[in-house]
């Protein structure tokens, strides 16, 4: 028998986790405790599921059509990923995050830093649809207020996650919100409307977190001598004009008038490129080049010595810079391609499926179903499509609006996947704020409260919403559920 005419066997449960446990152990041991690099662990998974697929019956060509398959829907993510790049480089460039920098440290009260880096990013990133987009600019800024106000990096960083992730959550223009409502067969504004039942609680309580936490932060003596320093050395860099907002009005401006993600955003780094040249100096080569490698002070033909914090600060960017998260996520696509392409993560999925009696088991096995993908994976749009998939019509069978189950897949898959060292976003925070995801996972209190509020919410029975028999059949007809 030829290797594409082998005969399937469909995994029992114990051989379809196994390789998810291998995964989760191995990574555990190795990040976790060996401080490696996750890409060649996953790497090693993705091998080690491979050979189980192969015993399966699959051949390596039914294998990697899954991978290419994963990794075609991930590439949206990437390419929205390398723009970000674009855009903190040529906002470095034009002097446009210096600018807010500099004047954000004169304005901002350090005991309200945390709300207010909560509030901010939570505003622009519901403007923009873009969580990675939000913690790239504004947060990258608010990360250097802090940095000058002797701030916790590691509270404001996750006060900087949460903000951004509220708006990914909750806005129209962000692709997880339109993902989630696809994926359960809900409407895109009944989905935004319901998550306010668990987004705007764990939002209250964050705000709470941040305001009795940050009342307890005063600036010392050294810490005004370094804010000087650095709004000194940052005006000695960079000249300042009003010019330099219009990057911020552009983006807000295109999200408002629904124009395209990426192109706006590559549209308004080359403009950054333009202002830097015009209102800074800058020559045009080394604009381009902050597109691609970066920012670097260098450019700005300062022949003094720079501090070591404006360095940090302001030399990033770059498509460069997020090479390796797009590694990351090339690598998880494969794990994740073996595992769908087998029916292995199926298996699993189902077997919870099996154990599931009541309205809130079937919402808390959603929440563990996002879990399990988004730890093994890494990936956002996977913790959402596939538990998706699998429980849309279970939620129908027992009489749950299908905007319960997009709901619950937003609070426990978008949110959650920065909290995973291991997946792009981890990744993508951590290289952007320079702050590792442990550090700020206890911060990014919106991230993981949503889960808490969902669970409540499940056990409680408030805010769940039902359908009608009339409304059910329908939904059975049009989908051809089998009862």
């Amino acid at each position: 028998m030829s290797k594409s005419n082998k005969v399937k066997r469909k995994p029992s449960f114990a051989v379809a986790v196994y390789p998810i446990l291998f995964m989760v152990i191995a990574l555990t041991i190795g990040v976790g405790f060996m401080k490696l690099r996750a890409e060649p662990i996953i790497l090693l998974s993705g091998i080690n599921a491979g050979i189980v697929a192969y015993s399966l019956g699959y051949t390596w060509e039914e294998m990697q059509k899954g991978i290419i398959e994963k990794i075609s829907r991930a590439l949206p993510a990437t390419l929205i990923l390398w723009s970000v790049g674009l855009l903190i480089g040529s906002w470095m460039f034009s002097g446009t995050v210096p600018m807010i920098i500099y004047y954000g440290i004169e304005i901002i009260n350090p005991k309200y830093l945390l709300v207010t880096a909560f509030l901010i990013t939570a505003v622009l990133s519901t403007i923009t649809g873009t969580s990675w987009g939000s913690a790239g600019t504004i947060g990258v800024a608010i990360i250097g207020i802090a940095q000058g106000l002797n701030v916790s990096l590691a509270a404001t960083a996750g006060a900087v996650v949460a903000g951004s992730y509220f708006g990914d959550k909750l806005s129209p223009f962000s692709d997880t919100t339109n993902l989630a409502p696809l994926a359960a067969g809900s409407e895109l504004y009944e989905h935004i409307k319901h998550m306010l039942y668990t987004t705007i609680p764990a939002s209250i309580i964050s705000i709470l977190v941040y305001f009795i936490l940050g009342s307890r932060i005063a600036p010392t003596g050294s810490a005004q001598e370094s804010i000087t320093l650095l709004q000194g050395q940052l005006s000695n860099l960079f000249n300042w004009n009003i010019l330099l907002l219009v990057p911020v009005v552009i983006m807000i401006a295109g999200s408002l008038f629904k124009f395209p993600t990426l192109p706006t955003m590559v549209i308004n780094s080359l403009l950054s490129v333009v202002i830097g040249v015009f209102v800074q100096g800058f020559s045009l080569v080394d604009g381009f080049k902050s597109l691609i490698n970066g920012f670097n002070v260098s450019m700005t033909g300062y022949e003094g010595e720079v501090l070591a914090d404006v360095l940090t600060l302001v030399n990033r960017g770059g498509t460069t810079s997020v090479t390796a998260t797009t590694v990351l996520v090339f690598c998880s696509m494969g794990f994740a391609g073996i595992m769908s392409a087998s029916g292995m993560l199926d298996v699993v999925l189902e077997f919870i499926l099996t154990k599931v009696k009541t309205t809130a088991g079937v919402i808390v096995s959603t929440i563990a179903a996002c879990f399990t993908v988004a730890f093994t994976t890494g990936n956002s749009y996977l913790s959402i499509l596939i538990p998706g998939e699998l429980f849309k019509d279970v939620y129908v069978q027992r009489n749950l609006a299908p905007k319960n189950l997009s709901r619950t897949l937003e609070d426990s898959g978008t949110v959650l996947v920065p909290l995973i060292p291991w997946s792009a976003a981890g990744a993508y925070m951590t290289a952007t704020l320079g702050v590792t995801t442990l550090e700020y996972l206890p911060w990014a209190v919106l991230n993981y409260m949503g889960i808490v509020i969902a669970i409540i919410l499940a056990i409680t029975g408030f805010g769940i919403a039902r359908i009608s028999d009339e409304e059910k059949e329908r939904i059975i007809k049009e989908r051809n559920i089998s009862i």
